[in-house]
């Protein structure tokens, strides 16, 4: 029999392999799973003089987490190089926080940073707010991403050097707020207006190579923290798939990577995008990255009335009584990238935070299947579908990513509320409603959207519909809660088979990489409201530990 390099033993192992769901334990070769089983059998037949034994002493372990929606780099560079701050933060707080923050750099240093919660909206966008920013940050210019991470607030230096004045007009697909009445700026900027900032600040201050590599493995590593060896970067630039194949060349790469190429982009500073980028994937193509996926803005987000909706928003002085929002490309154009795309064997994540981007998604991909590709297609954010769209998520394979979490209170819920009122706003993340159709449900954090990565939150919010962490009470819409069983899966086994992984992880199984975690307590053995308290002791990727608290 082969001698195993590691064997790991002495407590519970959950394989989430349907045939054989627990293990005593775990032998691995080559960074692969060579044989999973009883403990005795396992260490007799695959033990030799230089095998290294890991005990468990009596702790948990099962495959590695998923995240199938986050921007890792980009949350890995503001830990390492930003001001941060949770979304609960009130403008008072935001100042003082900045005020601190801005005596540590230099005088013409941006303060750069996030994220301010949606509900600061009317806040900040009133006169003096603007002021007190300024005189915080001590005449630097300043630049605050949302919590959505799709709008952005500019103090008066950092839109002086962007020149964004009275004078300046709107992008398209974007909105330079004003004070009522006037033509002056706020400083908010949403959706593309915030780029104009972005790409000013980029030239004056350029990432180099090796930023963009170590900020990128940060992020990984950070990953690594709450157990997730695997995810999808829902918006990867150039830049970023250089990152990568530097990272993966120097044995750095300790996680699967599946990264989304921009085919349009409302949010980050990126250039190439479209034509230009998503078909550059196949040459940074490495054992631990597919660059299989193209990634579509189709809307924007409904604290900004950007989302696109079936029925209207609330009435407003601003867009009227029959404002519904707008997709960012016309349905035909949708429709040909995703046949394009599939054409050159690749998926689609498409950004949808409403219904009604959803119905158009919908039906470009019946013109994608009904041609016959069977390429994945996502919904990315899923938190709105029309009860009537929901056999055809089924029926059309569109594979419904969820991210953040939004299926318990918390602010962007409140937010949303505020734009489409509340029992619309309940009716967010039919997880339960999808399953039961046939569907498919994966989670995502869109992390740095959310400040902590850890699917534990989001497990614990599937099974309870409440905040684990009691800060907003009550449920959202309960009857759409999921077993444990299925809970984990939407992080795991279901997560990667639609990321393209299914053949090499998600489970341990013989053949399969081996990619686990060690807990702190049995999932299956505690009150699920203590779900999100189940802390990652041991982060292990391909047989390599990459983590130990």
């Amino acid at each position: 029999m082969t001698d195993a390099d590691l064997i790991v033993l002495g407590g519970p192992i959950a394989t989430l392999d349907p045939t054989n769901p627990w293990a005593e334990a775990l032998a691995i070769k080559d960074g692969r799973v060579l044989a999973v089983g009883a403990q005795a059998d396992v260490h007799t037949a695959h033990h030799g003089s230089n095998t290294r034994v890991v005990n468990l002493e009596g702790r948990t372990a099962m495959p590695g987490l998923h995240d199938a929606h986050n921007h890792h780099q980009i949350a890995g560079k503001g830990d390492l190089m930003e001001i941060e701050f949770l979304p609960t933060a009130s403008l008072d707080e935001i100042i003082e926080l900045i005020r601190a923050y801005a005596l540590e750099l230099p005088a013409n240093a941006w303060v750069v940073g996030g994220s301010w919660g949606s509900t600061l909206i009317a806040e900040m966008n009133e006169p003096g707010a603007k002021a007190r920013i300024d005189e915080a940050a001590g005449g630097r210019p300043v630049l605050l991403v949302d919590d959505s991470h799709h709008n952005k607030y500019a103090n008066s230096k950092a839109l002086e050097l962007a020149g964004i004045d009275a004078s300046t007009t709107d992008p398209v697909d974007g909105q330079i707020v004003r004070y009522e009445g006037t033509t002056e700026p706020t400083g908010m900027l949403f959706e593309t207006a915030g780029l104009i900032v972005e790409r000013v600040m980029n030239e004056l201050n350029p990432m180099t190579a090796k930023l963009w590599a170590d900020t990128s493995e940060r992020g990984m590593q950070i990953l690594h923290s709450y157990g997730v060896t695997a995810f999808m970067d829902a918006g990867v630039s150039l830049e970023l798939l250089h990152a990568l194949k530097q990272l993966e060349d120097e044995g750095r790469l300790k996680s699967w990577v599946v990264s989304c190429l921009m085919a349009n982009n409302m949010i980050f500073d990126a250039d190439p995008i479209g034509d230009g980028l998503v078909w550059q994937g196949e040459k940074f193509r490495t054992e631990h990255h597919r660059p299989d996926f193209i990634k579509i803005f189709l809307d924007g987000i409904p604290p900004t009335q950007t989302a696109c909706f079936l029925e209207p928003y609330l009435p407003t002085d601003e867009h009227g009584a029959h404002h519904h929002g707008e997709i960012s490309m016309p349905a035909d154009e949708l429709a040909d990238w995703l046949m394009r795309a599939a054409k050159a064997g690749l998926g689609a994540k498409i950004h949808c935070t409403g219904d009604g981007s959803v119905r158009h998604v919908l039906d470009a991909a019946q013109q994608v299947r009904d041609a016959g590709f069977t390429v994945p297609l996502h919904v990315a954010h899923g938190q709105f579908i029309s009860e009537a769209d929901i056999p055809r998520v089924a029926a059309l394979q569109v594979t419904t990513e969820i991210s953040p979490t939004l299926w318990f209170p918390g602010v962007i819920y409140e937010a949303i509320k505020l734009v489409i009122g509340e029992e619309r706003a309940q009716k967010m993340q039919p997880n339960r409603s999808v399953l039961d159709a046939g569907g498919v449900v994966i989670g995502g954090s869109d992390w740095p959207v959310i400040p902590l990565p850890n699917p534990w939150l989001g497990i614990e919010g599937l099974i309870t519909r409440a905040d684990p962490d009691e800060v907003f009470p009550g449920t959202l819409w309960a009857e759409q809660a999921l077993t444990l069983d299925e809970a984990v899966a939407v992080y795991t086994t279901a997560s990667a088979k639609a990321m393209g992984l299914g053949d090499v992880t998600g489970s341990l199984e013989v053949g399969k990489a081996a990619d686990f975690i060690v807990l702190d307590r049995n999932p299956w053995q505690i009150p699920v409201t203590d779900l999100a308290d189940v802390t990652v002791l041991e982060t292990w990727f391909a047989g390599e530990q990459v983590f130990r608290r």
